[in-house]
């Protein structure tokens, strides 16, 4: 057994185990690391308000990237870069386990047999699906599920995708999960098929997983729409801050973003979302509060200068990452190591709770 198996055996009821997942596709932004990989980075230390310590596992979910459709060759470039950027970040193979998650089959046989015992009508009611049933033909989600024919060319696994999220969280027995809002649904969906599983099999196996959630300054918006978040997938590249963008591109970017004509600088998102966008940003790479930005800002009144002021503060924050990208992305080997070893680790704790699954529902 290994010094992590035995370690997650040992302290499993008085650590948290936390688990959480990224896709490989697109290239991380300044919105995934200050909304998710700057805390999976804190998390690998101890709590400083409870001193409890973590025992992170970090995925790269490539089964649900393969929720819609992806050439073989691009998804395998991608699933490195992307563990490769993630190491830069700061995950470190000896406090966390870092792994991809068709590395380890247990994923998909457990998310098998939560299908078996999850009803569809969990499903059915969450809000992802509804929306991507309404964009397919730009009606209500209402008239949407009562017409079945309208759910004919939508796949499977953009359906039941969520229950191989709890599959992936409770396979390692996860009791907390960094989560958005927008992702909170799912995890309630994780807790009730835990609690479902447990009662059907006469069992206390699977905790009901708590959420952490990263601070609202820590919520990124596009920079052409601050209404809107920064997202991976937008058509307009100058909407985000790439992780891998230079100086000049990170400036030129900020200095385009979507503001207003009004003198000064403000934190309201309804009245001001470009302003307060910029806010955060500054906020947040700075490691201080919304209030403190303000306070540090006061003596600016250009619009102008501020952006400077913010450009200048992500190029120092990302500074190191990608100095430490271009050294990782010169030694791939490295990088395929850490995978191989994640998943190894991570197998070895999935297959000892698949055992147990199957035990309880008579499979063995």
């Amino acid at each position: 057994m290994s010094h992590l198996a035995k370690r997650t055996l040992s302290t499993a009821a008085r650590t948290r185990l936390v688990f959480s997942g990224i896709q490989p596709t697109g290239s991380p932004h300044l919105g995934n690391y200050l909304g998710a990989l700057a805390n999976w980075v804190k998390l690998q230390d101890p709590d400083p308000v409870t001193e409890s310590t973590s025992i992170p596992y970090y995925s790269i979910v490539d089964l649900h990237a393969i929720t819609m459709p992806q050439d073989p060759a691009q998804l395998r470039e991608a699933k490195l870069n992307m563990a490769t950027t993630l190491l830069a970040c700061g995950v470190d193979p000896n406090r966390s386990v870092l792994f991809e998650q068709s590395r380890v089959r247990a994923h998909s046989e457990l998310a098998w047999i939560f299908n078996c015992i999850t009803p569809v009508g969990w499903l059915g009611r969450m809000t992802q699906w509804k929306s991507k049933l309404e964009k397919s033909k730009d009606i209500g989600h209402g008239s949407a599920l009562a017409d079945e024919s309208l759910k004919v060319d939508l796949k499977m696994g953009l359906f039941d995708y969520p229950v191989l999220q709890a599959a992936d969280i409770l396979l390692y027995k996860g009791t907390h999960v960094p989560v958005g809002q927008d992702q909170m649904q799912h995890l309630e969906l994780a807790r009730d098929i835990a609690d479902l599983f447990n009662k059907t099999f006469k069992t206390d196996m699977f905790p009901k997983p708590k959420a952490i959630v990263p601070p609202a300054t820590q919520r990124v918006m596009s920079l052409r729409d601050p209404y809107s978040k920064m997202s991976k997938s937008d058509i307009s590249d100058m909407s985000r801050i790439n992780l891998t963008d230079s100086p000049a591109l990170i400036k030129k970017k900020i200095m385009k973003a979507t503001t207003d004509s009004v003198t000064g600088i403000s934190y309201d998102p309804k009245v001001r979302p470009g302003i307060s966008n910029l806010v955060s940003i500054y906020s947040a790479v700075k490691e201080i509060s919304t209030e403190d930005a303000l306070e540090k800002c006061a003596h600016i009144t250009s619009t102008k200068e501020f952006k400077e002021t913010v450009a200048e503060a992500v190029i120092e924050r990302l500074k190191p990452i990608q100095t430490e990208l271009a050294r990782l992305q010169a030694d791939q080997g490295y990088v395929k190591q850490v995978l191989d070893q994640g998943a190894n680790k991570a197998e070895e704790v999935a297959n000892k709770t698949m055992e147990e699954v199957y035990k309880a529902v008579g499979l063995r």
